[in-house]
């Protein structure tokens, strides 16, 4: 069940631009459906305008971040 999306005024969800399901398989490199069925089992976080799903920058970083095998700063400067 996708997640209802809460506007504040001091929402940051409109600051950066939105990337479409192509785009967010294209940057990735995986198909459509499976973009799709990460946002259907609310694994990657997407707001739906009229029929198309929309994946925000932000969410997209969150969710490869998530998948990441260690911390970004990990076995830096150690």
């Amino acid at each position: 069940m996708p997640r209802e999306l809460v506007l504040t005024e001091d929402s940051a969800v409109l600051s950066k631009p939105f990337l479409t399901v192509a785009e967010v398989a294209e940057l990735l490199k995986v198909r459509e459906a499976t973009v799709r069925a990460w946002i259907h089992d609310c694994t990657l976080r997407a707001v739906k305008f009229g029929r198309e799903w929309r994946v925000a920058q932000r969410d997209l970083e969150e969710f490869a971040n998530s998948h990441a095998n260690r911390p970004p700063d990990a076995g830096m400067g150690g």
